[in-house]
Formats: C-alpha cells, sequence, structure tokens
C-alpha cells in the first residue's frame, strides 16, 4: 500500500509553507497597499492576492507536479538557461536580496522603536541584531530535516497568536471608514496591487520552497509522484488560505488606520503605530515578536533551499559550508539597511517575475499535453526582450532605441511582457508544427 501523509502531516507541512511565506515583505507591504488604495482596497487586493497568493500556489504546485526542482523546468528552455536562470534566481531570492531583507525589516519593526535618538540604527546595533538573527537562522538549518516540526509546531503558532493578537484588536478599535486613495491609486488599482505583490517574492520563493516542501513528505515516507504532487498542493492550499486571511486583514488595517496613523513611508511604520495605539508599549513590542518569527522562519527556509541547491549543484560545497556562507554573506548585505535593499531588488523583480510566471504556467500546460521546446524558447525570448528592459527602465538606465516598447498592451501597467509571452507560445507552436511535419516529409 502506498505511503499517504496524514491530516496531522499534511496540516503541519501546511503550517510550514505558510511560515515560510510569510517573512518580511507580507508583513509590510499589505497595509502600505491598503492605506495608499482607501476606498478602492478592494481592487487593489484582488491584484495583490493574484500575485502574493495565487502566483505562489501554482509555483509550489508545479515544482510537486514536476517532482523536480526549478533547474528542470528552467532546462525546458535550454540546458544553459536553466543553470543561470536558477542560479540567478537562487540569489535574488537568497543571499542578495530576500534574506538580508529578513534581517532588515526585523530590526526595523522589533528593535528600532526602542532604541535611544542619539543612537544610530544602521550603526553597531544592526552589526549586533544580524549576528544573533543570522546565528539563529544557521542554527536552526543546520539540520533540515528537523525543519517542519521545528517551524510547523513551534514558530509557527507563536507567530499566529501574536498576529491574531494585533488583527482582532484592529478590527475591534480602528475606525470603520476608508481612507481617500492616495495619488497613483484612484486608477488602473488593480495593476498596481498586481505589481505591488511581486515586493513579496513568494512567486520565485515558491519555486525555491518547492524543494523543501517535496523533501518534507519524502521524509515522511511518501514517495510516489502522484501522491507527493497531490500532498504538494493541500499543503500548498493550507498556506494560501492562511495567507489570504493575514493579507486581507493587514490591508484592512492599513486602509483604516489613516484617522490613527498619518501618511507614512512604510507599512512597517503603519502597523508599529497601530500597534502602539491599541496596546501601548505592549503592542510594540508584540509587533515585534510577530515580525520577528515571520522574518525568522524566512529566512530559515530560504537559507535551507540554498544549502540544498547550491551543495548539489556543486558536491564540492558541502551542505554546511554553503549555509554558512550564505548566512554570513546575507548578515553582510542585511546592513546596507532596508532602504538601499528595497530600491535594489524592485528591478530585479521586474526583470525576472514574468520569466518566472510564465515558466510556472507551461509547467501546468506541459503536465496536461507535453510542450515542444521551441514553445518554452520563443516564450521565455519574447518575454525577456520586454521584461529586462523595462527593469532597466525603472532603474533609470534605459536602453535607447527600445521606445517601442511603450506602445505594447498594458505596458504602462507593468505587465506589458504578457501579449509578447503569449504571441512566443503561438510563434512556439507552429514553429514546432513546420518542423514535425519537415521531419515527416524527410
Amino acid at each position: 500500500m502506498e505511503a499517504k501523509l496524514s491530516k496531522k502531516e499534511t496540516f503541519t507541512i501546511g503550517l510550514m509553507l505558510f511560515a515560510l511565506f510569510l517573512g518580511a515583505g507580507n508583513m509590510i507591504f499589505p497595509p502600505a497597499l491598503g492605506q495608499s488604495a482607501g476606498e478602492n482596497i478592494g481592487e487593489a487586493i484582488i491584484g495583490f492576492l493574484i500575485t502574493g497568493v495565487g502566483l505562489p500556489l501554482l509555483g509550489v504546485t508545479a515544482i510537486g507536479l514536476t517532482g523536480g526542482s526549478l533547474k528542470d523546468i528552467a532546462s525546458r528552455v535550454h540546458p544553459s538557461f536553466g543553470l543561470l536562470f536558477t542560479a540567478i534566481l537562487y540569489l535574488a531570492i537568497g543571499p542578495f536580496f530576500g534574506i538580508p531583507r529578513t534581517g532588515t525589516v526585523a530590526f526595523e519593526i522589533g528593535v528600532v522603536p526602542f532604541l535611544s535618538e542619539t543612537v544610530n540604527p544602521t550603526g553597531l546595533p544592526l552589526v549586533i541584531y544580524t549576528l544573533i538573527f543570522f546565528g539563529f537562522t544557521f542554527w536552526f538549518a543546520l539540520n533540515p530535516t528537523q525543519l517542519v516540526d521545528r517551524i510547523g509546531n513551534i514558530l509557527t503558532p507563536l507567530l499566529i497568536v501574536v498576529l491574531g493578537s494585533l488583527i482582532i484588536g484592529a478590527f475591534v478599535s480602528l475606525p470603520n471608514d476608508l481612507s481617500t486613495p492616495a495619488e497613483g491609486y484612484q486608477s488602473g488599482v488593480f495593476f498596481k496591487g498586481f505589481l505591488d505583490g511581486y515586493l513579496t517574492m513568494d512567486a520565485i520563493a515558491a519555486l525555491v520552497f518547492g524543494i523543501v516542501i517535496i523533501k518534507a513528505v519524502n521524509d515522511r515516507g511518501v514517495t510516489n509522484k502522484k501522491v507527493v504532487a497531490f500532498s504538494v498542493l493541500k499543503a500548498g492550499l493550507l498556506a494560501a488560505l492562511g495567507l489570504t486571511i493575514i493579507y486581507l486583514s493587514l490591508a484592512f488595517i492599513g486602509a483604516s488606520s489613516l484617522d490613527v496613523v498619518t501618511s507614512a513611508e512604510n507599512g512597517g511604520v503603519i502597523l508599529s503605530n497601530v500597534a502602539n495605539y491599541l496596546y501601548g508599549t505592549f503592542g510594540t513590542v508584540l509587533l515585534g515578536a510577530a515580525i520577528t518569527f515571520a522574518c525568522l522562519t524566512t529566512s530559515i527556509g530560504l537559507v535551507t533551499a540554498c544549502g540544498e541547491y547550491f551543495s548539489k549543484a556543486y558536491p564540492k560545497l558541502s551542505y554546511k559550508m554553503v549555509i554558512l556562507i550564505v548566512t554570513v554573506f546575507s548578515a553582510f548585505i542585511a546592513n546596507l539597511g532596508l532602504t538601499q535593499l528595497i530600491a535594489f531588488t524592485v528591478p530585479v523583480l521586474i526583470a525576472i517575475y514574468p520569466i518566472a510566471i510564465i515558466l510556472i504556467f507551461l509547467t501546468f500546460i506541459n503536465y496536461i499535453i507535453p510542450l515542444h521546446h521551441y514553445i518554452y524558447k520563443w516564450a521565455i525570448f519574447l518575454t525577456v526582450i520586454v521584461s529586462i528592459p523595462k527593469a532597466l527602465e525603472g532603474a533609470n538606465l534605459p536602453i535607447p532605441g527600445l521606445e517601442f516598447l511603450h506602445y505594447l498592451p498594458l505596458y504602462s501597467e507593468g505587465i506589458g511582457w504578457l501579449i509578447p509571452a503569449l504571441a512566443g507560445i503561438l510563434i512556439g507552436v507552429i514553429t514546432a508544427s513546420t518542423d514535425r511535419q519537415s521531419t515527416n516529409a524527410g
């Protein structure tokens, strides 16, 4: 009889996946979106949920369906592309952006409010904090076989209790009147929310966490590919439900907080002020604990995933050595500060997110109808020639001569890559059909 996960095991793995996703950006971006969108929060949050919840669910399920890894999926374009894109994605979601951001956000929300105004938060306090934070990350990630138990049974329940206390208090005590939409959120709000969902980095994190989830399922004796895929899907649905509830709640807090919190520079400030308004100093401590737990669980998951991937891709590097390098480098990058990290992150996400989205959807199609490699090549090629120039443009480094891209449908909304990607799929189908006919004729 084939082994299957028990309901308790599925629930535990689902909680782990929920905690892995609920990290730095997930806590600070929804309230900022809510406050900016105000009365238009409904339209904005739908767009946000598509990229912040829907795509991560599809991503982790895509990995579950293939039973492989991101490299296996990306290699369908070309083996060299598989190596390059996988490395870029792991480095982006890992030691260059994703992992350092967990430490800086935890510091900004959990420590800075308690520092004296005479203390420079980007100096020695940040150094000390990141050493401690990433020291704990390294310790938890040392034994990945215990990751599910440590996160699913210890850290996640603490996180849910802390977040629940803040959310319940906000629903009971905050004014119910929604604020007037800020400039930029009065039209095209759906697309604004869609792009804001990029900042969570969860769709690309899903392609990384997929390995962790599959391993957690395999460690419980489940090896049949279809059973593994179904188990991953069930865990993913549980995580998606949890994320949806949290995002809706945090967005509502932001949208109804303007009478309590004047316009803030980021969602962390909004949450900090709301926590202080509801519970005083205790509320600030409560929020700091929630952010710290959320960021720590994500940091552990990302370090573990990087360790698993790079130790297999480069056998001369042991798992322990990889996670040591990743945590030390992440601690160094984290000391650049949150503002600089976000500034560097946005253009990179604009470049690689569309590629990840197309790969996810092609994986689902390929599971039903096997796709020729021409389809992958053309779809990704036409996506790249739009997404990379758009990213450079956002970084104030436009490529001369590509101004014609502005005429693409939805380009100004930030998803000008969509029509070219669909055209690439069609060209790939035609090319594959022509190639088969030539082969048969020969």
